[in-house]
């Protein structure tokens, strides 16, 4: 096994990403077994099995795994195909769930998530008459330079351009002149966000002669506050209540279900919002109670990619090529506002949808040491 990556240097690992998504309501609890979509849906059936992996977060993280089921699910309902899926709930676990979809012959197994880089890669090695695919990472040798494989492709996302477009929004709306940031773990996939986000707070600044303050993230040391992991909520609430006291009244959690600590906090104080991330925060059923408390979402595609990548593997068109998210394919971007429509006023709305037409015109770019 490859070495794991240190904390130093997770975050500017190039050409390496991650991240973290749930199950809709209605669909059954995941299993593992497998389902033949055909029956179930009228479809015509095939023998192609489509499988998926979760890291720690789980299948009902409202976040990135998720969006990642539910490209799964759709493949299932539209494609006619049988599906498996491993949901993890300890990094433990990886290597065993996803031995258990090669034994089981799936045409193409996806993990999900930076933290699933090495079991991927692993089992892609060992079985080149499989594909695979990864969510939010690209594969790299024990030195970490980049290596391709031809059964396996990465699905990334340039995060840090919407990013950009929701610290550019919070600058805006904030009425302590402070804004605050946090991750679960120092992944790219993860710091990516932050180095768009406290970007576009700087790119507000110097358009508008302001001051506002980004706590939770330094962009150039590369350096910044992480709660840990990915599962403990309460860790993302008491990060939160900190940054309320140092004055910050927008929030950016990119830490997956640990976000919703920072919608409870948010709850305690009059006046403080939260920016989702991965899917639309204000759609997700297990923010139901705290929709009003959500000012955007920066959203990645992921489910869009899972599919597309299913259907044009039962195909026969399954590429190695990396997919790759951005404004201009529509990859990521900032979901509406919702209940803070009429609260963002529309010349700060006009400014945002100029900025998202530079970036996509090639006129504005937005770095981070961890993008493609």
């Amino acid at each position: 096994m490859k070495k794991t990556l240190p904390a130093a240097l997770v975050a500017a690992a190039a050409l390496t990403l991650a991240a973290c998504g749930a199950a809709p309501e209605e669909e059954p609890e995941a299993t593992g077994e497998e389902t033949t979509a055909g029956e179930e849906t009228g479809g015509e059936s095939t023998d192609f099995t489509a499988c998926l992996i979760s890291d720690e977060g789980g299948w009902d993280d409202a976040s990135f795994n998720e969006s990642a089921f539910n490209g799964l699910t759709q493949a299932e309902a539209d494609l006619g195909i049988e599906v498996r899926d491993a949901e993890s709930t300890d990094p433990g676990q990886y290597a065993a769930n996803a031995d258990a979809m090669v034994q089981a012959g799936c045409s193409l197994t996806v993990g999900v998530g930076f933290a699933l880089e090495d079991t991927i890669q692993e089992v892609a090695e060992a079985n080149p008459d499989l594909n695979f695919a990864l969510v939010d990472s690209a594969f790299s040798d024990a030195e970490f330079n980049p290596v391709e494989l031809d059964n396996a492709k990465p699905l990334l996302f340039n995060t840090q351009e919407a990013a950009f477009l929701a610290g550019y929004l919070a600058a805006g709306m904030t009425e302590t002149g402070t804004v605050a940031t946090y991750g679960g773990q120092p992944f790219p996939s993860v710091t990516i966000f932050m180095d768009g986000f406290v970007d576009g707070v700087a790119a507000y600044n110097e358009a508008n002669g302001t001051d506002v303050q980004a706590l939770g993230w330094d962009k150039e040391a590369q350096n910044g506050s992480m709660t840990g992991d990915f599962t403990n909520t309460e860790n993302g609430y008491n990060t939160t209540q900190q940054f309320i006291a140092d004055g910050a009244d927008i929030i950016l959690p990119v830490a997956g279900p640990v976000g919703s600590g920072s919608l409870r906090a948010a709850a305690e104080h009059e006046g403080v919002s939260v920016i989702w991330v991965d899917s639309d925060g204000y759609e997700q059923p297990a923010n139901a109670d705290y929709q009003q408390l959500i000012l955007t979402s920066v959203l990645k595609q992921i489910q869009t990619a899972v599919y597309d990548t299913i259907d044009a593997s039962v195909g026969g068109e399954f590429s190695a090529e990396p997919y790759v998210g951005t404004l201009e394919n529509g990859g990521v971007g900032l979901a509406p506002f919702h209940d803070f429509e009429d609260a963002v006023p529309a010349e700060l709305q006009a400014e945002i949808e100029d900025l998202q037409a530079q970036i996509i015109a090639g006129e504005l770019e937005v770095t981070s040491p961890s993008a493609n």
